[in-house]
């Protein structure tokens, strides 16, 4: 399934508690996109869809759809610090191409 590190995990747990109004979770998903040809969306959302499958690690719950599981599976989701910015990273054993932003995959 999508494995969280502690840096990750304390972000996400951090944007959740100084979000506006009431957060259910953090939707993660693959879509369609970016220069290697898949992207990776993620956001925080007031609730689950219905068909969201709902995975908890590290105390963030997480809202995959269907369709965005199987070309997830297996990633290492980062959050990393440096002098060019801040941001999360993501270690996918599926991509077999990634762009040079790090965003992108294919």
């Amino acid at each position: 399934m999508i494995q969280l590190t502690d840096s990750a995990a304390g972000a996400m747990l951090s944007a959740i508690a100084g979000a506006r109004g009431p957060i259910a979770g953090l939707r993660l998903a693959v879509q369609s996109g970016g220069c290697a040809g898949l992207k990776y969306m993620m956001g925080l959302v007031p609730e689950a869809a219905p068909e969201d499958v709902v995975v908890d690690a590290k105390g963030v719950t997480m809202f995959l759809d269907p369709s965005s599981l199987p070309i997830l599976a297996g990633t290492t989701v980062d959050f990393v610090s440096s002098v060019e910015g801040a941001g999360f990273t993501f270690d996918n054993p599926n991509a077999q191409a990634k762009c040079s932003c790090g965003k992108s995959f294919g």
